[in-house]
C-alpha cells in the first residue's frame, strides 16, 4: 500500500533539497531500520518505511520556521518548546500531511512523537522511535548493538525504550539542559513496564 500522494522518488528529490546530507542519510537509514523493525514485530513494513523516510523532515528548517509554524497551525505541549531540538517533530508530522498527503493516523503520529514520546506508545509508534535512535548510517553502532540486543529479550521494546530514556536524560543532565516532565513521566512509566 502507498501512504503518500508523491511517488518516492519525488519524496527522495524533496528531502535532497530540504535536508543537508547527513540529515538525508540519516532518514535514509532510519526508513530501512524501521522496516526490519516492523517486520521482525509483525507490523506494517510500508508504513514504518513511509514513518521513517519523513520523520525528520522539518529538521533542517530554522527554528524560527519551525515556531511561526506552530503558531499558526499546530497545537503543542508548553514543554515542547523548552528545547528547539524537538520542534521538528510536530512540524514533520504537519509537513508530511500537508506536503506528501499522508493521511494515516498511526504514521503521523509516529512522526509526531518520534523524539519526546509519549506515554502507552503503540508498537508502531515504538518501532519509529528507536529506529531512528539505532539506524546504522549515522548513529553510534556500539549504542545501536546494545539496543538490538535488548529488543532480543522478552518485552524487549519496553526495555529498549527504558534504556533509550535512561541515556537521554543522562545527555540532559550532562549538558545542563531542560527536562520536559513528559520525558521524566514516560521514564517512570517504562520503569513500571519493565517486568511485564
Amino acid at each position: 500500500m502507498v501512504y503518500t500522494k508523491i511517488n518516492e522518488q519525488e519524496i527522495l528529490n524533496w528531502l535532497k533539497e530540504n535536508l543537508n546530507e547527513e540529515r538525508y542519510i540519516h532518514s535514509l537509514g532510519t526508513a530501512e531500520c524501521a522496516q526490519k523493525l516492523a517486520a521482525k514485530y509483525n507490523l506494517d513494513e510500508n508504513k514504518a518505511y513511509t514513518a521513517g523516510l519523513l520523520h525528520d523532515c522539518a529538521k533542517c528548517f530554522s527554528n524560527e520556521k519551525l515556531k511561526e509554524i506552530i503558531d499558526k497551525n499546530l497545537s503543542v505541549e508548553e514543554c515542547e518548546m523548552l528545547n528547539y531540538k524537538t520542534l521538528h517533530a510536530p512540524v514533520s508530522a504537519y509537513i508530511a500531511q500537508k506536503d506528501f498527503g499522508v493521511d494515516d493516523a498511526e504514521i503521523l503520529s509516529a512522526i509526531r512523537w518520534h523524539t519526546l514520546g509519549k506515554i502507552n506508545m503503540t508498537d508502531f509508534e515504538k518501532v519509529i522511535f528507536l529506529a531512528d535512535k539505532i539506524e546504522p548510517n549515522t548513529r553510534d553502532k556500539k549504542y545501536s548493538e546494545e539496543i538490538l540486543n535488548i529488543l532480543e529479550q522478552p518485552n524487549g521494546l519496553n526495555l529498549a525504550l527504558l534504556k533509550c530514556y535512561e541515556e537521554t536524560i543522562k545527555s540532559l543532565v550532562k549538558r545542563e539542559l531542560k527536562i520536559c516532565m513528559t520525558t521524566i513521566d514516560i521514564y517512570n512509566n517504562l520503569l513500571d513496564l519493565k517486568n511485564v
